[in-house]
């Protein structure tokens, strides 16, 4: 018996699946030196600390119930306090909602404050999950490129002066994802300013912040304008799979956000926000935590970028590694990334090439790498792996 199935929504004619995703299927195999996801490093994960954690948690049975859609009040009140000193403003609970993990914030942000046909701004090159959240959303999507700091206010002020009017500019202003290139101080205050000025928000996606090296990053956007959306997530910095994020907004959007919650999932898991929030309270050990993964993931990074300058050369530009877990790479001699890549993972090391992140061939030879679950060694002998594939090209 044959049947022919009712049709999809027309929405899904748009969406395409990440390249990143289907790219880590390809590089589960052993024998491959993976640099293509944003995994951060296993060994690093404080999983003795979890484990204590949760043992603690399960000890009430609030933990293993419904909770607030908002999130774990007590997370809330240590994300406020968090964000009051990163801002320089008190940020009240209200203010906080606790996702499942900060894609999901994304989310329902889109969903918020994005009609269908409204014009989004992203960085160019862009986080790729952003591109898909917006296409869902129905968004025109319009792409600003990004520098050595960050994203091009200049180039976006001329936009708006010919009449572009966005409900949304996207940005990842600490340590970019694919870029790994942090938001000036300067361009920071003027985005707030052309926010004021044109009155859209700024979603200000931040989930690598406290993974800074030798200097923190300026103070976030959120400081100067009201009319910012803040994205942030534990799993970068505890565990992945906790599933915590959140977004810090103005009440009216967190009341919009919880009320899509609500038909979303009803509410997160109570445990783990519970188990996020005794380890986030934990100054002094949070504090050691952290420092010990700036200098593990320091290492890493002058790691491979050390090796990729010395192995290549002139042959390609490498971007500074000053924080996060990526390094932009663009090879000079013409060489196509994406053509690269079936090479690479022959010679057993994977990457992503640029042009998953932007459809431009100004990015046909950049890839971006991830530095941060692999150690310096393995990653020298991934550059070796690479750059025999290269010579093929």
């Amino acid at each position: 018996m044959t049947s022919t199935f009712p049709t999809l929504a027309r929405r899904l004619d748009t969406v395409h699946s990440s390249a990143i995703r289907d790219l880590l299927a390809l590089t589960a195999r052993g024998d491959v030196i993976s640099m293509a996801g944003g995994l951060p490093a296993t060994e690093l994960i404080p999983l003795q600390r979890i484990r204590d954690a949760a043992h603690d948690v399960l000890a009430e049975t609030a933990s293993v119930q419904y909770g607030e859609t908002s999130g774990v009040r007590g997370l809330r009140d240590i994300v406020a306090a968090r964000e009051s000193a990163a801002i320089g403003r008190r940020i009240d609970a209200s203010e906080v909602v606790v996702t499942h993990g900060s894609q999901q914030a994304l989310t329902l942000v889109a969903q918020a404050v994005v009609d269908p046909g409204a014009v989004v701004v992203v960085d160019e090159p862009a986080y790729t999950g952003a591109l898909q959240v917006f296409s869902i959303a129905g968004a025109d999507v319009r792409a600003v490129p990004i520098d050595n700091e960050g994203m091009d206010v200049t180039a976006l002020e001329r936009l708006l002066a010919e009449g572009l009017r966005p409900a949304l500019v996207h940005t990842v202003s600490n340590f970019h994802n694919p870029r790994g290139v942090t938001m000036s101080a300067d361009r920071r205050r003027a985005l707030a300013e052309l926010a004021e000025r044109y009155g859209f928000w700024i979603l200000e996606d931040d989930p690598y912040g406290e993974i800074w090296f030798d200097a923190q990053p300026p103070a976030p956007i959120a400081s100067h304008s009201d009319r910012v959306i803040r994205l942030s997530s534990a799993s970068k910095i505890l565990a992945p799979a906790l599933r915590v994020g959140w977004l810090v907004a103005p009440k009216p959007v967190c009341d919009a956000v919880e009320l899509l919650k609500q038909g979303a999932d009803l509410c997160g898991s109570s445990m783990t926000q519970q188990i996020a929030a005794r380890l986030l309270s934990d100054s002094p050990w949070l504090t050691a935590h952290l420092d010990t993964l700036r200098a593990e993931y320091g290492s890493r990074a002058a790691a491979l970028h050390r090796a990729l300058t010395t192995t290549f050369g002139d042959a390609m530009s490498v971007s500074p590694a000053d924080g996060g877990m990526f390094v932009w790479a663009t090879l000079n001699d013409g060489t196509d990334a994406t053509a690269l890549l079936p090479r690479a993972l022959d010679h057993g090391v994977a990457f992503v090439p640029g042009r998953a992140f932007a459809d431009d061939r100004v990015y046909e030879g950049a890839m971006r790498l991830c530095f941060a679950s692999a150690e310096p060694d393995v990653l020298h002998e991934a550059v070796r792996r690479l750059a025999s594939a290269h010579a093929l090209s």
